[in-house]
């Protein structure tokens, strides 16, 4: 089920927001795109653990994905919360969950800690002492971020499919 944007009308610069009903599914799909982007990540890093040279010399260095809450049109996801009603000044939105956004996917980064050095005097980037500069990849802490990811993305997957059906129901109403 494909939800199409919602354009903005004629002479209006703005684009509407979308309907409170299908917030939790644009949550679930944040968090489908975060732990995939993770998996893409930790995929990279497997495949290149043994890679000692790269475009920018050196050993390929392990990449590690930042995320962040999520936020919906600039309000974090969980802001102060207001005073209470009939205090002067107080302020409540009108709904507890008008700031829920998800997660989002802030960059792609590098580790910058250093690998092991490994005596290799056969390699061709060894140093003139025999030894190699190894990538910083452990592929067990791979896998495992691996496995992590995969269950994140599976629960993001239920939590879509769950709205999604709730969603059909309303319909049906």
């Amino acid at each position: 089920m494909t939800i199409p944007p919602m354009l903005p009308l004629p002479g209006n610069s703005e684009p509407p927001t979308r309907p409170n009903m299908f917030r939790p599914l644009d949550i679930a799909k944040s968090g489908l795109t975060a732990y995939r982007t993770r998996m893409e990540v930790a995929a990279t890093n497997i495949a290149n653990a043994e890679t000692t040279r790269t475009e920018g010399g050196g050993p390929y260095r392990r990449r590690v994905v930042r995320l962040e809450e999520g936020t919906r049109d600039g309000i974090p996801a969980f802001p102060a919360l207001p005073p209470e009603p009939g205090v002067a000044g107080s302020a409540r939105s009108a709904s507890p969950t008008d700031a829920l956004g998800g997660v989002e996917v802030v960059a792609v980064e590098e580790d910058p800690s250093e690998g092991p050095t490994v005596y290799n005097p056969g390699h061709p980037d060894a140093d003139a002492s025999g030894f190699v500069r190894m990538p910083n990849v452990r592929v067990t802490d791979e896998v495992i971020d691996l496995m992590d990811a995969r269950r994140l993305y599976e629960a993001n997957a239920t939590v879509f499919q769950a709205a999604r059906q709730m969603l059909r129901r309303a319909l049906d109403l």
